[in-house]
């Protein structure tokens, strides 16, 4: 089974790398951001709990992601494997997901990184902004927090798949095909 996560700062081109590589491969999209709508919107056990954290202004505990994660493999029968979309965001999430993923006989295949320079990154986002409506896509300072966030809290989790021998770089510049066929010539190595 492939387990893929793709990885890179805002604006790298996750979300248009995702879609090709989910048609290309037969994966499984798994967004953290999707499961968490779903179980707040079902009123599910893990949605009403992660909803009274929510509530409380704090962040929902990587356990309670964790088991989010864990029914949607279970729920996905016969699936070719996963691409993971926005997490993990921690060491302690990616911890947690290959601890969970032993129990089921899985693990992550590799980590792609998208890499691409700071002021490319900015362009995009403000690009982007023009047509998905989000205002945080056009607001300098938002932006430079993102970034910021991205550089202290999820970057060092690229470490963590380094020191598995899990990680590669990929040249998130140039044409949507010539990255996407930078993505596959990795995948197709594992």
């Amino acid at each position: 089974m492939l387990n893929i996560v793709l990885f890179g700062p805002p604006g790298a081109g996750k979300g248009t790398q995702s879609e090709k590589l989910i048609k290309h491969y037969g994966l499984t999209h798994l967004s953290t951001g999707d499961l968490f709508r779903k179980h707040l919107g079902e009123g599910s056990d893990l949605g009403n709990l992660a909803k009274q954290y929510m509530n409380e202004g704090r962040l929902v505990p990587d356990e309670v992601v964790i088991k989010m994660v864990e029914q949607k493999i279970a729920d996905t029968e016969g699936s070719k494997g996963f691409i993971f979309d926005g997490f993990p965001r921690t060491t302690a999430q990616a911890k947690a997901l290959d601890s969970m993923l032993e129990k089921h006989d899985l693990a992550i295949s590799g980590m792609i990184a998208l890499e691409v320079e700071e002021d490319v990154l900015r362009a995009r986002i403000k690009e982007r902004g023009k047509t998905s409506g989000r205002a945080d896509d056009q607001d300098d300072q938002k932006i430079s927090t993102r970034i910021k966030v991205y550089l202290d809290e999820t970057l060092p989790v690229a470490d963590f798949y380094r020191n598995q021998g899990k990680y590669q770089s990929v040249n998130g510049v140039g044409t949507i095909e010539e990255i996407f066929a930078s993505i596959t010539e990795v995948i197709d190595s594992y």
